[in-house]
């Protein structure tokens, strides 16, 4: 087994068992939490699907001088939201389930339509040959959110005493499987994440993860466990998307698997101390309405 099946074979493993797990503690009212909010649906949209590619592309515009495989790499990230390992990222910001359900599913439907769109549309700004199908995005969409969430939720009805307990194991083996694979793309991606430091790369995902949050939190409406679970959807990225993106276009370009990489241990790293502050300013919020 060479090793990027190897870290396929980990990624799809944890991607299922956690949104499997997030299921086994959901109802089918949480799936369509969203979709009976319009309001919130459309703050949602906003940031995500037209915010972000339009940041995507001033920073493309502005940083020209920089390698190649991040211009790429920011691209096909702009287009790929809603990652399926996100959910326990907003859960932690003190989002609902009915909120983190709700959007996960909302935003990952509309992908098969706002993706192939999007892409066009920077296929017209920065003429590339730039393509992706909808049936590709739908096949994504269906295998690594919506049938997992789907079959947890179905269990959560069936055999409601095994799922909740079921839902915490899943859980972890899901988060050790994804830790096994991050290693295993650094040891093998480490040189060629490194070669693309510099120039500029790392000022332009900072400022693409930084405008995001901002952005996010401005969108997230009155409640601010709200705006922090929407500040971080709206960084989050699906790798696999990107990547598919990326592969079909730009096969040429071999750096881009590592450009995504970065971007993504730096999203990773900003996000994080996001939600600490954020989580920490409400923690005193609600001790002072105590008094």
């Amino acid at each position: 087994m060479t090793p990027a099946q190897l870290v396929g074979l980990l990624v799809k493993g944890s991607i299922f068992l956690t949104v499997f797990s997030l299921g086994l503690e959901s109802s089918f009212r949480d799936l369509t939490g969203l979709a009976r909010k319009p309001q919130q649906l459309v703050r949602a949209i906003v940031p995500i699907y037209l915010v972000m590619p339009l940041v995507a592309g001033l920073l493309i515009a502005l940083f020209s001088h920089v390698h190649p495989a991040v211009k790429i790499a920011l691209f096909a990230l702009s287009v790929s939201p809603i990652p399926p390992l996100l959910p326990k990222k907003q859960l932690k910001a003190g989002a609902t389930a009915s909120y983190v359900i709700g959007l996960l599913v909302a935003m990952s439907l509309l992908a098969i339509v706002f993706v192939p769109l999007l892409i066009e549309i920077f296929d017209r700004a920065f003429p590339q040959s730039v393509t992706i199908l909808p049936a590709t995005v739908a096949e994504i969409v269906l295998k690594v959110i919506l049938l997992p969430l789907v079959l947890g939720v179905m269990t959560h009805y069936a055999l409601p005493k095994v799922a909740g307990k079921a839902a915490t194991i899943l859980s972890r083996i899901g988060n050790i499987l994804l830790l096994l694979g991050v290693l295993v793309i650094l040891a093998k991606s480490l040189p060629s994440i490194l070669s693309l430091i510099g120039n500029g790369t790392v000022l332009v995902a900072v400022l693409f993860v930084v405008i995001g949050l901002v952005v996010g939190h401005l969108f997230g409406g009155p409640d601010p466990d709200d705006r922090a679970a929407l500040a971080v959807s709206t960084v989050s990225r699906h790798p696999g998307m990107a990547l598919a993106i990326a592969g079909v276009n730009f096969p040429e370009q071999k750096l881009s698997f590592a450009a995504i990489a970065l971007y993504l241990l730096l999203n990773t790293a900003i996000t994080a101390i996001y939600l600490k502050k954020i989580r920490k300013l409400l923690d005193g919020a609600e001790s002072g309405s105590a008094i």
